[in-house]
């Protein structure tokens, strides 16, 4: 007997939408590299933001917990107040930061010296500038994001860790930042849109820093290393746009002039690098996804392996349905009453993962 699982509950389900100015991705109607290329031309030009008072003006708005207006910050669970020490806020002022939750300041998600430092547009680019606690962003460094063994433990923080890498088929022996759950797909858009909106220079940037380099591979377009372009759509698949990145994209525009198409259109990811995509990290003869494409709006799942993990995504990357540790019968899982559509379906196991392209008619 299969386990069923019906999800027509679930997709009523409602999620935010961007403010997409009118015509404004009119341009872009290429797929592959071409669509790189088109989106580049489209988000390049924008407004240089001051890296101090600009940012910090900007961050109030761009980034504040609506429930509290409390800052929304990437690294730590702390009740940061907006504005300088002098005004009763926990802005950073060059003191303190010893331990968490004392002061907050600016984060380069993408490092500043693996683009050389303090260099303008990218330096006060408010798509990979963020605000976090000045403990946790001095610990982070430079380092990587990736993934660290799960027995690693840290008493601090959101749930980030810091510990060797072991994220699938990396070739390096190096320590990496795994950051929580919540920001990784933040993380990732904000990965794709550097390699977007930098396009004309981010060729040059591999070799200026040896942690940059594990992630670059020193061209214009495919950007990342292949282990990194995987990890990268895995986190933008995993952790769908939320409705904290649609405000951000909004109030960044307000003031930058120009948008992250990754988070207005999260389907342009696989547009652009799909073709290039190791998506298969575990040997999938032992997975079977059948019928597909499907006219019962059902899926079969047979799986001669443990599935710790199955998520069910959509073309714009929300995330409709995820099980933990589904209960498989005989090797088989099922899914019904999905409605038409095309979809991916997201099976992990033992840190590896699997993603299937489904079509239900």
């Amino acid at each position: 007997m299969r386990k069923t699982y019906s999800i027509l509950t679930l997709l009523t389900i409602t999620f935010g939408f961007a403010q997409i100015p009118d015509g404004y991705y009119n341009s872009a109607t290429g797929t592959g590299f071409e669509l790189k290329t088109q989106l580049y031309n489209k988000i390049s030009p924008h407004n240089t933001l001051i890296y101090g008072a600009g940012l910090w003006s900007l961050f109030t708005t761009s980034d504040v917990r609506p429930e509290n207006g409390y800052v929304w910050e990437i690294y730590s669970n702390c009740n940061f107040i907006f504005g300088t020490v002098t005004n009763g806020g926990n802005q950073d002022d060059g003191t303190l930061g010893t331990i968490e939750c004392q002061r907050f300041n600016k984060e380069h998600t993408f490092p500043q010296s693996w683009f050389g430092g303090q260099v303008y547009p990218m330096y006060s680019d408010a798509f990979i500038v963020m605000p976090s606690d000045k403990k946790d962003n001095g610990l982070r460094g430079n380092l990587a994001y990736g993934t660290v063994n799960p027995s690693v433990t840290n008493p601090i923080g959101n749930g980030w860790k810091i510990g060797s890498c072991i994220t699938p088929n990396y070739p390096y022996t190096i320590n990496v930042f795994e950051p929580s759950d919540e920001f990784k797909g933040d993380f990732a858009r904000n990965y794709f849109y550097v390699a977007t909106c930098y396009e004309n220079l981010i060729s040059s940037w591999q070799t200026l820093n040896p942690s940059g380099d594990t992630v670059l591979d020193g061209s214009s377009d495919k950007v990342f290393e292949q282990w990194y372009l995987d990890l990268l759509y895995s986190w933008h698949i995993a952790d769908p746009v939320s409705q904290k990145e649609i405000d951000r994209n909004n109030a960044i525009y307000n003031v930058q002039a120009n948008r992250n198409p990754f988070i207005d259109h999260p389907e342009y990811v696989f547009q652009i690098w799909g073709s290039f995509l190791n998506t298969t990290t575990f040997d999938s003869i032992n997975v079977s996804v059948y019928p597909n494409p499907s006219n019962d709006h059902k899926v079969n799942i047979n799986s001669s392996i443990f599935i710790d993990d199955l998520q069910l995504i959509n073309l714009n990357g929300q995330l409709l349905l995820e099980l933990r540790n589904p209960v498989f019968n005989n090797n088989s899982y099922t899914l019904e009453n999905l409605p038409q559509g095309f979809y991916f379906l997201k099976l992990s196991s033992n840190n590896q993962f699997l993603t299937k392209k489904i079509l239900i008619n």
